[in-house]
């Protein structure tokens, strides 16, 4: 070889080979990164030598220590280990207290595949030659990024070696108030604020932090104020004494998903605390038997003035925290209590201003045992008979009309002559505006009203889309009742100064003689009269339902605008009223609905007399058939 080319390749050789120490060099770091400063560097046995960044190391607390202060395996340059992974042994001699906690942990305890604890310190604190202070923003244990940190193995779906029981909670954490708090820049709870740094023990572990008994005191850390509250409740002194069952912080607010009342998925969002948290304990059987407590409130709530209103979507009204408080729980006993009978007037008066003494002397609510309560109970009993009373004797009523009507279908019906006067008006022009407004309004009182008590129902769905902007249901429900009101208000006007009106009205009040039609009627229906009775102006069944509407108007109206106005209400009235007035207007419209479905539109309609339709609400005139059996009707308000 040329002698001039071997000069150049040795040359360059001498420049390219790192200077690596003899086995007589003093072990310090400048010797060491001679051979682990630079990459792509291997060892005598092939393997790759682990990379030091000098400069990061040189900054880092780490800096100042000798390498062997950890590598204490290395004893001479060169040396064959080649360590792969540093545990936490090295940590030790100068972070004892901490080392031991962490051999204390879950983590330290459980084993990984190959043998060793699952998370390391490195795992947590990074690189340990270029590791920084957790007090740094750089750092990954700073509580700007612990939240990541964890997740390189909490965010793993199958985190082996064995099941973890919560499943994705660093996405349960990111959507919570304090990962969107730590997000944005502000402190906020992070995963070591409630789990410990070193010290992560399972939740079944009486010393862990997130052990039932001292999730309380952890969230305090921060929550002091509600820590205090909560201890001198009755949940938080039935948890002192020893009782498992009562809730914590985590029953009702969650555990990393913890998000803040006013969003709708929250636990503690209004409409979803009377069902979802206290209802979990409270509508519970097995926890009612065993603590002795009444179990009754939260179905009794459901189906209260309040319940309803926040089953129909409105957050705005009151619910179980509303009333007993949301941290400060204490029993009605209690002086300090909202719902003792001391404090009820201020506790109520917060969302009903001026809501009298009388409202504060009734229970809140005492199931079957309050005033209100049981007066409800003694409606829904009377109207159940009622109900099933009357709608099924006018299906039979109706079913003998039809079964005899259609065997000998109007053959008593005389053929009017050929040059025959149309019938009489029957209803004037006012009347029939009356009947329209009724006949328009009726329908969406109904839906509205029904999809006010039920809202869960599929048929109620249309109007969850608009719930959030404008209450739909009980907007289009109050709406229609006032222009079925300015019906029956036109028509009651104008009996009071229609004198011709006025005077036709006498024939629709009820007589004696009406139970004579009605027994020859029911003749007529067994086949012992050929033909049906002559009633007059109005028949026994046009009066009942007239006098039926009205007074089902007036009820409906009453207990309508006591519900509508509630704070008028209570200002004047006891405070039971509201509970009655709403069993009474829910029991009412059923009646009515099942009197218009089985009754009234069997006449109007279905009735083989005037099939497929009585027209006179259009008109003002009977048909033939109906002026037929209204034989010797007089024209008291014929005129328009």
């Amino acid at each position: 070889m040329n002698p001039l080319v071997l000069l150049v390749l040795t040359a360059i050789a001498a420049v390219a080979t790192p200077v690596v120490a003899s086995a007589d060099d003093e072990l310090t770091a400048e010797a060491c990164l001679a051979c682990h400063g630079g990459e792509g560097l291997e060892n005598a046995a092939g393997r790759a030598l682990t990379v030091v960044h000098a400069d990061a190391y040189e900054k880092a607390p780490h800096g100042a220590l000798p390498c062997t202060t950890c590598h204490t395996d290395v004893t001479a340059i060169p040396h064959e280990k080649t360590p792969e992974r540093v545990g936490t042994a090295p940590c030790a001699v100068c972070h004892s207290e901490q080392v031991e906690a962490y051999t204390r942990s879950i983590h330290g305890r459980t084993k990984n595949g190959n043998g060793g604890a699952v998370a390391t310190c490195s795992d947590c604190h990074g690189d340990l030659h270029a590791v920084v202070p957790g007090s740094e923003a750089e750092s990954p244990t700073h509580w700007t990024h612990l939240a990541s940190t964890c997740a390189q193995c909490h965010a793993k779906v199958n985190l082996g070696p064995g099941p973890i029981p919560v499943v994705r909670p660093f996405e349960a954490y990111l959507a919570s108030v304090h990962g969107r708090a730590v997000k944005a820049g502000r402190r906020a709870a992070v995963c070591s604020d409630c789990h410990g740094s070193h010290t992560i023990s399972r939740a079944t572990e009486p010393e862990s932090s997130i052990a039932r008994a001292n999730v309380p005191h952890t969230c305090g850390t921060c929550h002091t104020e509600i820590l205090a509250e909560y201890s001198e409740s009755v949940h938080g002194e039935a948890l002192a004494r020893g009782v498992s069952d009562v809730p914590v912080c985590t029953d009702c607010h969650g555990e990393h998903r913890i998000l803040g009342p006013s969003m709708p998925a929250s636990p503690v969002f209004a409409t979803n605390v009377p069902l979802q948290t206290c209802g979990r304990c409270h509508a519970n059987a097995q926890l009612s038997e065993k603590y002795d407590l009444p179990n009754a409130q939260v179905a009794a709530f459901q189906d209260s003035y309040h319940g309803l209103a926040l089953r129909a979507g409105r957050p705005i009204v009151a619910n179980c925290s509303s009333c007993h408080g949301v941290h400060d729980i204490r029993a009605s006993s209690d002086p300090r209590s909202h719902v003792n009978p001391a404090n009820l007037r201020e506790t109520c008066g917060k969302c009903h201003p001026g809501a009298g003494a009388s409202f504060a002397l009734g229970p809140v609510h005492g199931g079957t045992e309050s005033p209100g309560a049981r007066a409800a109970g003694w409606i829904r009993f009377a109207y159940l008979w009622l109900i099933a009373l009357t709608i099924g004797a006018m299906f039979v009523h109706n079913s003998l009309d039809l079964t005899r009507k259609g065997r000998t279908p109007l053959a008593w019906l005389p053929a009017p002559p050929a040059s025959a006067a149309p019938p009489p008006v029957r209803m004037t022009r006012a009347l029939r505006w009356q009947h329209g407004l009724v006949m328009a309004t009726f329908p969406v009182l109904v839906y509205t009203g029904f999809a006010l008590k039920y809202p869960e129902s599929w048929w109620a769905a249309p109007f969850l889309q608009f719930e959030g902007r404008w209450a739909l249901r009980g907007s289009l429900h109050r709406v229609a009742a006032v222009l079925m009101l300015v019906g029956v208000g036109w028509h009651l006007v104008q009996i009071a100064v229609d004198r011709r009106l006025r005077t036709g009205m006498r024939h629709i009040v009820p007589a004696w003689r009406d139970l004579r039609e009605l027994r020859e009627m029911l003749a007529y229906y067994f086949g012992r009269r050929p033909m049906p009775p002559h009633s007059g102006t109005f028949n026994y069944a046009e009066k009942a339902e007239y006098w039926a509407f009205m007074w089902g108007s007036t009820l409906m109206a009453a207990t309508g605008f006591a519900l509508w106005f509630e704070n008028l209400t209570l200002r004047w009235l006891p405070g039971w009223v509201p509970e009655v007035a709403t069993a009474l207007h829910f029991w009412e419209a059923v009646l009515a609905t099942l009197a218009i479905v089985v009754w009234h539109l069997y006449w109007a309609i279905f009735d083989p007399a005037v099939y497929p339709m009585d027209w006179t609400w259009w008109t003002g005139r009977m048909p033939p058939s109906r002026a037929a059996e209204h034989a010797g009707d007089d024209d008291a308000h014929a005129d328009e």
